[in-house]
């Protein structure tokens, strides 16, 4: 621990000694939380070598998420590779917003790893839900996620541009679509820039392009009263809630994070 702090420090990673320690367990075969009361114990040489090949891939900025193959979000654990979005906490927001009321049928607009439409499903019993991505091999996560968690008999998913082809009406709909700007695609930390897939970060111009077009297609995939609730950059509240309601949908509504940055906005077809 003494020598890997420093190391993962060096290169710029953000919590090093929070990295490191999970990195150990993994390499001991152990639960992070049991790693205190096994630090007196030596440590074997496959520990040892396999506590540097994770190191190394660390100091890579390669983030802890895809390194253990599992990230936490909603209190489930979803495996995650280089081909999805790494769930984050912002976007428990959305899940708290589109849980705060009932529904059925739920589609779920570039589903990556499937966080959010099978964390839906799970916290709502008898809904049935639809996934889409433009990406094979992130529908391939999802797939394998909703069978890890037992959820595959109510989650479908498929390859789809948006809306196209998907047919009939879902009383919600939710999406974190790619939202980053070019004019900030430079700014972001190495784990994301360098080791997520473009396509689920950036759609390139400003940002805006994936909400135009939920904006023009939504009502017709929304049920009467049916609810739309996407995640948005901080930044964009006010042209997304705008978007929306020029589309006919209303009341649009934007919601915060929990560090007060715009995170959400929320809509209904009347």
């Amino acid at each position: 621990m003494r020598a890997a702090i420093p190391r993962l420090a060096e290169v710029g990673v953000d919590d090093p000694a929070r990295d490191a320690r999970r990195l150990l367990a993994h390499a001991m075969d152990i639960a992070p939380d049991r790693l205190t009361l096994h630090l007196p114990d030596p440590l074997s040489p496959q520990s040892a070598a396999r506590f540097d090949l994770l190191l190394e891939a660390r100091s890579a900025r390669q983030p802890v998420s895809q390194i253990l193959g599992l990230r936490a979000f909603w209190g489930r654990d979803f495996r995650v590779t280089s081909d999805v979005l790494d769930p984050r906490p912002e976007t428990e927001t959305l899940v708290a917003e589109a849980l705060s009321s009932r529904f059925a049928r739920v589609l779920d607009l570039g589903t990556g790893s499937g966080a959010i439409l099978l964390t839906l499903l799970a916290e709502m019993p008898g809904a049935t839900g639809l996934g889409t991505d433009l990406s094979d091999p992130a529908l391939a996560v999802a797939r394998d996620n909703a069978e890890r968690l037992g959820l595959a008999e109510r989650a479908a998913f498929r390859r789809a541009d948006w809306f196209d082809g998907i047919e009939g009406a879902f009383d919600l709909i939710v999406s974190n679509p790619p939202y980053i700007s070019d004019a900030e695609m430079d700014d972001l930390a190495p784990e994301v820039r360098e080791w997520e897939p473009w396509l689920a970060l950036t759609p390139g111009g400003d940002g805006l392009d994936p909400y135009r077009r939920i904006a023009r297609d939504a009502p017709r995939a929304l049920a009467p009263g049916g609810r739309l609730i996407v995640e948005i950059g901080p930044s964009q509240g006010e042209a997304v809630a705008g978007l929306f309601s020029n589309a006919g949908l209303g009341p649009v509504t934007i919601r915060p994070d929990f560090d007060g940055r715009d995170r959400v906005v929320m809509a209904e077809r009347p």
